[in-house]
């Protein structure tokens, strides 16, 4: 008996429809084709011993399972569940043709349990595109899948679940999710508010206008200052993520495991803050089996670099095509992903290493050797892509110890909220720029003309600072 269902395999941040065919014919062992890895290799023992734990019976013939296309390599346990209900159709357990039109994946256990599996919303996607009709899938992943409209989702919890499903013997109403309900309740909460920083005023302005073109920024000033405490505020006052952004962000996160439980979309700004002990590929993304890197997970949000000379040079290096590009390019032997990373960088550092050069109270133990070692750390391409670099002095007393009132996270996300309109319309014409640091050479000369004293201010500084031409346009 011959028996067939989809599944789906991830490329970079979309999905691959794959089709799990179960041909049962003369002989005694199980045959498994279609470039699969180890772990779906080793789904025979799981299948098996799940199909046999429930009261089922294995087929006492020779199972030949083809995952296809069988040029493409297929990865991970997700086919389990697929691959053990084509089983049980093809030996006439279940009814013909009840999996057609379905998408079936999910990891089984020892005891048919249905566990969790990674990347359920591109699939779930591709499987409502390709119009599939169903999608079986853990219990714990429904709510994720459940957003995407047009298609059953059918979240169940073990094999036998699922059996009884397709038999009709038990009824599982589709999950739902509204996407737009928990988007507008999610979207503006937020852990941490400007109105807990005392002082820092000018610090703040330059936050704001950072938030406002979507610019990189770098803090440099002495430990305890306030870096690390303005950085992790810096999500909380730009605009709320759109819809489609949502979206967008929810499938990175998927795919690299970082849904909770019953999570189904990230309604806020991503915030990423990576130990300086982080290897290239754990920033960028990549390995044996690719996937997104912390700068990815950063995406349409915050990506914070803590005392950025400590990270290894080559790092920091590697960021440098994300920055220019907003995405990150990964090239294997047989494939070449992108994985988006349109993210603002927030950077911190001391001006030394003893954290003192230019306080003004405690003095600098450091000799001029070691404060131009310390700062050659980084590098001049990379501070090119940094566009405003901020002095952060300490808080007096007399500011931390102030009942005034300062403004909170609302009100100031109100303000850089109507620039990133104005924003939009002006570069309604260019659809791939969105704010005003993603404006070219060319668009710099439309939008951006300089008087006489501006020019002869930027000539000064040039001059001075021994500027680059990407320093010049930043």
């Amino acid at each position: 008996m011959f028996a067939s269902t989809f599944g789906g395999t991830l490329v970079g941040i979309e999905a691959q429809l794959i089709s799990i065919e179960v041909n049962i014919i003369m002989g005694t062992d199980i045959r498994m084709s279609g470039l699969p890895d180890s772990a779906i290799k080793e789904s025979r023992n799981r299948v098996e011993s799940s199909i046999k734990h429930l009261g089922y019976r294995m087929p006492r013939k020779r199972t030949v399972i083809n995952l296809a296309p069988a040029d493409l390599r297929k990865e991970g346990t997700a086919f389990d569940l697929g691959i053990a209900l084509g089983m049980l159709e093809a030996s006439d357990q279940i009814p013909t043709g009840s999996l057609a039109k379905s998408m079936v994946m999910g990891e089984l256990g020892l005891d048919g349990a249905v566990r969790k599996i990674h990347g359920v919303l591109p699939m779930a996607l591709e499987a409502r595109n390709r119009r599939l009709n169903r999608f079986i899938l853990p219990s714990d992943n429904a709510n994720e899948a459940g957003i995407v409209e047009g298609i059953d989702v059918i979240g169940v919890d073990s094999l036998g679940e699922a059996v009884q499903f397709l038999r009709g013997r038990k009824k599982i109403l589709p999950t739902r999710t509204s996407a737009r309900e928990m988007f507008h309740n999610n979207g503006f909460m937020h852990r941490w508010d400007f109105s807990d920083v005392k002082g820092q005023e000018s610090i703040k302005r330059a936050m704001e206008i950072a938030a406002a073109g979507s610019h990189n920024i770098l803090m440099i000033g002495p430990p305890g200052a306030g870096k690390t405490m303005l950085a992790r505020r810096l999500s909380s006052i730009l605009p709320p993520l759109t819809l489609e952004e949502a979206m967008q962000t929810t499938k990175i996160y998927s795919i690299a495991g970082k849904m909770g439980k019953r999570e189904s979309l990230v309604t806020r700004r991503p915030f990423r803050s990576p130990h300086h002990t982080i290897s290239d590929v754990a920033l960028v993304g990549g390995g044996s089996n690719p996937l997104p890197g912390e700068i990815s997970l950063a995406h349409h949000g915050v990506l914070f670099l803590d005392e950025l000379p400590e990270f290894k040079r080559t790092v920091l290096e590697v960021m440098r095509q994300p920055l220019e590009e907003r995405k990150v390019s990964i090239s294997r032997a047989k494939v070449s992903l992108d994985y988006p990373a349109n993210f603002m960088l927030v950077a911190s550092m001391n001006p030394c290493p003893c954290g003192f050069h230019n306080h003004p109270d405690k003095p600098c133990t450091c000799h001029s050797g070691a404060i131009q070692r310390y700062l050659g750390r980084i590098s001049g391409p990379l501070l090119d892509r940094i566009d405003l670099h901020v002095e952060v002095t300490p808080v007096s007393f007399d500011e931390m110890t102030s009942n005034g009132k300062a403004e909170n996270s609302n009100t100031v996300r109100n303000r850089v909220t109507a620039a990133r309109e104005i924003q939009s319309y002006r570069y309604r014409d260019s659809p791939s720029v969105f704010s005003n640091s993603m404006i070219n050479s060319s668009g710099m000369q439309k939008y951006c003309k300089l008087s006489d004293s501006c020019n002869k201010m930027l000539k000064e500084a040039m001059t001075r600072l021994e500027l680059s031409a990407r320093a010049y346009d930043r």
